[in-house]
């Protein structure tokens, strides 16, 4: 028994000087990002240099060559291109959509804007009347009878009732992906979405939708029109159910292009075939600066390569900060990168992905796969004092796709995003949104979590 004491003492012993260890490294972590880091600055430049970056466009080029340079500057031991094949969609002139009714003496132009991968309008537009659902099931039980010749309006709010909006917004968002082709399969003529968001303004919300030949192989215009006009547009209707609307979109789908990933990796010190993975997206969407959607996550994961060379420390394990292509309109990106690691039998121990904003961050969401979850929730106190309130279980990201297939846990980081879909897809999508102190709290929690991996998670 009292050797059993002694073995347990000594364990909590060196428990506990383990842990006042990492405490204080977390501490110079926090420290660097707070006052050295180049976050932001490096988020500047991406955003207001170069600005939207919509795959195979000449902006996603830049964004590409910009990558290597900042990888090497922030200290990348090498930099990997990774070539991905990825859609080339381009937007063409300005968006319409108005309202028209005689009876009630109405001619009033909506804000609207293409949703990505939508085809164009014939050259003159379309004008025709407005059936307003919302849901699938409705539109079904209208049928081509009611439906025929028509625009369909999905006019579907998000539940306010959800306290994280990304659930409100992933139960809406079908109707941007699908909605089209459901009506098409009806005979619609056009597809319209209220846009996907819960603040009442005059802003439109892009975002890629898809063609679904099983429904029908008729492709049919999509637009997404603002909160307001949405609001307009339904009341009208109840007023005059045969007012007309008219959409004129100039989409062109072109042939895929060649685009890349862009990999910076530090090499491990002793375990260099094994690797350790945090990314965000690089391309962003044509209307805005893509600033908080993924700018921010994509310099955050940069950063990373920064710190550990600039505080000395020499990971055992290799560290990539992956900056992933075409994520907002094909995921081409992600998938390349599990392929990528497949063929060249890489083991990845786990990959986090950054694409919730720059916001305060809160916690993480981590995978149960291979007792990651069971290792990282014990450091949930180390964290207290950076304010990271929550690790919970389920993580991931759409890049991680690739890797995920191949048995890789995930993990997301998750910062406060109540304001994240008041801005996400559109125009105000800008670099004056970031705040730069929440940018880097984020930035410092992602450095600390990987920090921690690299020195204790096995597998």
């Amino acid at each position: 028994m009292k050797i059993f004491f002694i073995l347990l003492f000594s364990g909590s012993a060196l428990f506990l000087k383990s842990q006042n260890k990492d405490s204080i490294q977390l501490r110079k972590i926090y420290d660097y990002y707070l006052t050295q880091s180049k976050t932001y600055s490096n988020l500047e430049f991406l955003t207001t240099k170069i600005g939207g970056r919509l795959s195979g466009s000449p902006q996603a080029d830049q964004a590409v060559a910009w990558a290597m340079k900042a990888m090497y500057a922030a200290g990348a031991d090498t930099v990997i291109f990774q070539p991905c094949m990825v859609a080339h969609w381009v937007r063409g002139k300005r968006e319409k959509c108005s309202i028209s009714s005689s009876k009630l003496k109405l001619e009033k132009e909506l804000k609207c804007i293409a949703l990505g991968s939508s085809v164009a309008t014939p050259p003159g537009g379309i004008k025709a009347k407005v059936i307003e659902v919302k849901s699938f099931e409705e539109l079904e039980k209208l049928g081509e009878k009611e439906i025929k010749g028509k625009i369909v309006f999905y006019n579907v709010f998000f539940n306010q009732a959800h306290i994280r909006p990304g659930t409100a917004y992933g139960e809406t968002v079908k109707y941007r992906g699908k909605g089209a082709s459901y009506a098409a399969k009806y005979g619609a003529l056009a597809s319209i979405v209220r846009s996907m968001s819960s603040v009442a303004d005059d802003e439109p919300h892009t975002g890629n939708m898809n063609y679904d030949t099983t429904l029908s192989k008729n492709k049919i215009a999509a637009i997404a029109i603002s909160y307001l006009g949405a609001d307009l547009l339904s009341e009208s209707l109840k007023q005059d159910k045969d007012l007309t609307v008219m959409v004129t979109t100039d989409c062109v789908t072109y042939t895929n292009v060649l685009s890349y990933n862009v990999i910076g990796q530090i090499n491990g010190s002793e375990k260099k075939n094994e690797y350790l993975t945090a990314g965000g997206h690089l391309d962003s969407w044509d209307n805005g600066q893509g600033a908080h959607d993924d700018g921010a996550g994509v310099v955050q994961c940069m950063e990373m390569l920064a710190m550990f060379k600039a505080l000395g420390i020499k990971p055992k394990h290799s560290i990539r900060a992956v900056a992933f292509m075409n994520e907002e309109n094909g995921l081409a990106g992600g998938t390349a990168y599990g392929k990528f690691a497949e063929e060249n039998k890489e083991k990845h121990l786990a990959a986090l992905e950054t694409d919730a904003g720059g916001y305060t961050p809160r916690g993480f969401g981590i995978d149960t796969l291979k007792g990651l979850y069971n290792t990282v929730s014990k450091w949930g106190k180390l964290f207290e004092p950076y304010l990271i309130e929550k690790i919970t279980k389920g993580g991931g990201g759409a890049d991680l796709i690739g890797i995920a297939k191949l048995g890789v846990p995930c993990m997301g980081f998750e910062p406060d995003n109540q304001r994240y879909f008041d801005i996400h897809h559109t125009a105000q999508d800008t670099f004056d949104k970031i705040n730069k102190r929440e940018l880097n709290l984020g930035a410092a929690a992602i450095g600390g979590l990987f920090y921690l991996l690299d020195q204790y998670y096995q597998r």
